[in-house]
């Protein structure tokens, strides 16, 4: 092995190179290494079992990605100096490390209003002072603060490694081969045209399929049903908790976890007080986990059985609909649990659950994907695709669903 950098054996792309030096002290670094034990598709392995793969994996993915296209666009005449080609390195690298365990169910329960993109920068920002400011240039390129713009798209924007990283990965993991994206085509096609990145007209159907690739992997594997009932118990599990907790009930947790918990955690919170970062970076799936199996036995029923249904992957049943879940029938099924499990309404209410899911696969609002010709013309996607029905995949879908404890 060169004694100048670290090489990473990755099932998806292979060999993976990190030089010794800052980014190296970065891979190490605990708070990175902590997406270790945080899954990157939270749930999913309930109904992919080989969905096991962590964000760790993911960022590291990324990173190699972001090397490939650093060099592509190089070898192309777009200068870019060794201090930005490192500090987009570190931003993807670092992109992630504010996701907590289980992703946004942690948003909607234990904390409240914070993303993870906001628990990322202050994370960033802490480690930065820890590095003496090492990091503050990575820092501009993720908040899109930087001069040249198409940085900050290569970490975050329609084409980014983010993206290309976990369609190709999170499709190699569920074995969803609909998923799969040629993304060494895609960054081997990558160019800037007036600092945005745009991509070769020869790369337009790696993008077509992309797009199409993107489409089905959320509906088919994302947002399946199974996983987002899933979810949904994990979230009502989790507020019970709290609302117990709130009461004053003495429930088993790690440090981390009770800190959550045991106190309302907003955003006020999370930027005042320096025990909310420090107990986060504690947090990761395990302490969810084994509180699952110890809440398995509490006396509270609404908390036991929710517990042992996840442990047990006793799911509840889902209905899809096009029109919202009419209210009578989530009160009918909340009276007939009550009947059954023999508790109150409000206590019955955590075992059915009426999400609803909106997505849209491509917003040109947001940030267009451009095509660039060899006479220098640039086309959006929509206009210069003729494959695609860009107003099917621009168009939002909204399904409703209603999630419930179902008896053997």
């Amino acid at each position: 092995m060169n004694n100048k950098r670290k090489i990473i054996n990755d099932p998806v792309f292979g060999f993976i190179n990190i030089p010794k030096g800052l980014l190296y002290d970065i891979v190490r670094h605990p708070i990175v290494q902590r997406l270790n034990r945080i899954k990157q598709m939270g749930l999913s392995f309930v109904v992919y079992p080989g969905a096991q793969h962590t964000r760790f994996q993911h960022s590291l993915g990324a990173y190699h990605l972001m090397q490939q296209a650093i060099t592509q666009l190089t070898a192309k005449g777009n200068f870019i100096f060794d201090s930005e080609a490192e500090a987009v390195k570190i931003a993807i690298l670092l992109h992630d490390i504010g996701h907590g365990p289980f992703s946004h169910v942690l948003e909607n329960t234990l904390v409240h209003h914070v993303s993870h993109e906001k628990i990322s920068l202050m994370l960033m920002e802490r480690m930065n002072k820890e590095m003496n400011g090492q990091l503050s240039l990575a820092i501009q390129i993720f908040k899109d603060e930087y001069p040249k713009k198409f940085l900050h798209q290569m970490v975050s924007g329609q084409l980014d490694m983010d993206r290309l990283d976990y369609l190709k990965r999170d499709s190699f993991y569920t074995g969803v081969s609909e998923g799969s994206i040629g993304s060494a085509r895609i960054i081997e096609m990558l160019q800037v045209k007036d600092d945005q990145l745009a991509l070769e007209a020869k790369g337009i159907y790696s993008i077509e399929n992309f797009l199409t690739a993107r489409r089905l992997m959320y509906w088919q594997v994302y947002l399946h049903k199974t996983s987002v009932a899933y979810e949904r118990m994990l979230i009502s599990v989790l507020l019970r908790a709290k609302e117990l907790a709130a009461q004053g009930t003495e429930l088993f947790a790690s440090p981390a976890l009770r800190f959550f918990l045991y106190n309302h955690i907003g955003p006020e919170e999370f930027h005042n007080n320096p025990n909310c970062l420090e107990h986060f970076i504690q947090l990761d799936d395990n302490d969810i986990w084994t509180s699952l199996k110890v809440w398995g036995s509490h006396p509270d029923k609404v908390l036991s059985t929710l517990s042992n249904a996840i442990i047990n992957r006793n799911i509840f049943k889902v209905e899809i609909s096009t029109d919202p879940i009419s209210p009578e029938r989530k009160k009918e099924l909340t009276y007939h649990i009550s009947q059954k499990l023999n508790i109150s309404l409000k206590e019955a209410g955590y075992f059915v659950s009426t999400p609803s899911i909106e997505n849209h696969m491509y917003n040109p609002d947001d940030d267009s994907i451009d095509i660039i010709y060899p006479d220098g013309t640039i086309k959006n996607i929509a206009e210069a695709s003729d494959m695609l029905n860009f107003s099917m995949l621009s168009k939002k879908v909204k399904k409703y669903y209603i999630c419930y404890y179902r008896f053997a």
